[in-house]
């Protein structure tokens, strides 16, 4: 299994990945591919923008299509249409240089194409804000059929994602299969939180995921005992943080560990393994609310969960691809082998003879997926597969 690399630089042929497993059609996407072929580069920084305008026409495409079929009365087919679209404009969005003319603009009107995709193709996925100490936390919330309370599960972003990705991962439609609802978080530092009202990232998860347990208390249909918590990419620090601090979880996971994220940040400077978008230090400062690096590397020195794993005292699983270019699997190892107070603890390293080799399974995210929610299956009481009765 490999990762598809038809740029000659890691960062831009990453988001291609993206795209292609997060639903975008080939087809599409080979077209948007001969569009930027010319601005890309060896170094991922040059031609951002014009990566994003390939990504824009084929957006404006689909918008032009759906506004057909929905005049068409045929809401469904528009729906998709639309959902594609936002994929698309969000996918050039998050490789812009914070500030880049256009890019707001960009992400408002991929917000809006996700919502009204949603809607018209009666998507079950609603949108939901929830109060934060300061501003909200927007969220969408996938609900798992069935009568009476179901376990639920927090799923948060990494550095760079968005609550419309976490969405399109496929982990909210597996967990729901087995009787698990999803709440995918745009915690501080991510999506809308930054995007829309500056809320910057924090080390200590635990403040909005407290806030999330809380909102999900309050939920008629779900089992507040059966709470779990996953994250992807830098979700592997935020994770299991949170599970650390709020004892109202009671399982969790990580896709992709993110053990030691303030040591990676000093890789980074030496040039040691790939970034995740271009135009990397601005964008972390931007994601931090740092206004240099010496206020980065202070407000994210506890962006490291040595001396805190040991706190988790509920099941607990790490997930890691094998060929993590960007956070080497030493860190997996490190997490898994401070579980030590963890009922369950379990490590699992993506090989090539599955695929997800790739950081958080750019190459195939179905594996993980997969493994993920029938984790949660076996240790929230869901449906593993087999049997249409819960476990108990």
């Amino acid at each position: 299994m490999a990762l598809f690399e038809p740029f000659p630089n890691y960062i831009w042929n990453l988001s291609v990945a993206i795209a292609m497993e997060s639903g975008g059609q080939v087809g599409e996407i080979v077209d948007i591919v001969a569009a930027a072929k010319e601005a890309a580069g060896t170094s991922a920084d040059n031609g951002t923008q014009a990566f994003m305008q390939a990504w824009m026409a084929k957006a404006d495409t689909l918008i032009e299509l759906a506004a057909e079929d929905e005049a068409r009365g045929r809401h469904f087919s528009a729906g998709a249409k639309l959902e594609r679209a936002a994929l698309y404009l969000l996918n050039g969005e998050r490789m812009q240089a914070q500030g880049t003319p256009g890019r707001l603009e960009t992400y408002q009107r991929a917000r809006d194409c996700f919502g009204r995709g949603m809607a018209l193709g009666q998507a079950n996925c609603t949108r939901v804000e929830i109060p934060l100490e300061k501003g909200t936390m927007p969220a969408l919330w996938v609900q798992a059929p069935g009568d009476g309370p179901r376990p639920a599960v927090v799923y948060c972003n990494g550095l760079d994602s968005s609550k419309e990705l976490l969405y399109w991962s496929g982990l909210p439609q597996a967990l729901a299969r087995r009787g698990i609802s999803t709440l995918c978080v745009d915690q501080p530092g991510t999506g809308e939180a930054l995007r829309l009202q500056g809320l910057p990232a924090t080390p200590y998860s635990e403040q909005w995921a407290s806030r999330a347990v809380d909102w999900l208390e309050g939920q008629a249909d779900v089992d507040a005992a059966r709470l779990g918590m996953t994250g992807i990419s830098l979700g592997g620090h935020y994770a299991p943080r949170a599970v650390a601090y709020e004892p109202r979880f009671a399982s969790g996971a990580c896709w992709g560990a993110n053990h030691n994220w303030a040591e990676v940040q000093e890789k980074r400077l030496r040039r040691e393994g790939e970034n995740p978008v271009p135009h990397y230090w601005g964008h972390v400062m931007w994601v931090f609310g740092a206004s240099d690096m010496d206020d980065f590397h202070e407000k994210t020195k506890d962006m490291n969960l040595n001396g805190h794993m040991d706190r988790i005292k509920v099941p607990f699983l790490v997930t890691h691809g094998e060929n993590d270019r960007q956070i080497g699997v030493e860190y997996a190892h490190q997490a898994f082998e401070q579980l030590v107070n963890s009922p369950k603890a379990e490590l699992k390293i993506f090989t090539p003879r599955e695929g997800g080799v790739e950081h958080v399974g750019a190459d195939n995210m179905s594996f993980g997926r997969d493994y993920i929610a029938d984790w949660f299956a076996d240790t929230l009481g869901g449906r593993p597969g087999g049997s249409n009765q819960p476990q108990p």
